[in-house]
């Protein structure tokens, strides 16, 4: 009822119609099912997820929103995030007040993610790291406002939260695909982006192991995506 009749608009990247989609399909409940109820989600099962996602595949530019924040988007959070940081982020990312981002891939740096360059040190005072950097390729980057970002401290992957908020980072211009057209996939720039240490998501220097484990996920979503795009056209 309310995606198929805007699919257009969201395959023409209409400003905002994406986000509000998204927003409508959290009154459901639908981007928080892996969520515990405490968090603001529906807690229920991965089987639930596959559902869902299947559901979505009809249309690979909104499944593309939606899988981004609902998987690579807010899995890290979920299932390596501290207490603190799961009461912070976790309500905001199953209501969609904050839209999220999974930033790993960098121009050099694509399936070999862990050629990675950009990096993370830590300040004299130990209080917060400073980020430099490129990201690319981006899902849902255009409209994030909260990044799980990969950057190499003293040579090994760490994983970071990174709102965009945060003083120096910024976005760069929408890539023209050759196919699901309507998702948002954009270069991400850190200069000298300040980030607390309360952000740092996981051990230092144990992001690959971050890194991995989300993508395995995301991984076999793509099946039920897939699944329901293959069965709605021969439908």
């Amino acid at each position: 009822n309310e995606i198929a009749p805007r699919v257009e608009a969201v395959q023409h990247q209409e400003p905002g119609v994406a986000v509000e989609l998204l927003r409508k399909s959290a009154e459901l409940g639908l981007t928080s099912i892996l969520i515990p109820e405490k968090y603001g989600g529906m807690e229920l099962d991965f089987t639930s997820t596959m559902i869902v996602a299947e559901q979505f595949g009809r249309d690979g530019s909104y499944s593309a929103w939606h899988g981004a924040q609902t998987g690579i988007g807010t899995l890290p959070v979920l299932l390596f995030g501290t207490e603190e940081q799961k009461r912070r982020y976790l309500p905001k990312l199953a209501s969609c007040e904050m839209i999220a981002a999974y930033c790993l891939s960098e121009p050099q740096a694509g399936s070999d993610a862990l050629a990675a360059r950009t990096t993370a040190k830590l300040s004299a005072d130990r209080t917060h790291y400073v980020l430099n950097g490129q990201k690319m390729w981006i899902t849902n980057g255009g409209a994030a406002d909260l990044y799980t970002i990969f950057a190499n401290v003293d040579g090994k992957l760490t994983a970071f939260l990174v709102e965009r908020a945060f003083e120096g980072v910024r976005q760069g211009a929408e890539e023209k695909k050759m196919g699901i057209k309507g998702s948002s996939t954009c270069a991400i720039y850190l200069d000298n982006v300040r980030v607390p240490v309360e952000n740092l998501l996981g051990e230092e220097g144990r992001g690959h192991v971050i890194a991995f484990n989300i993508l395995n996920i995301g991984r076999l979503k793509l099946g039920s995506y897939a699944l329901g795009g293959a069965k709605s056209v021969l439908a």
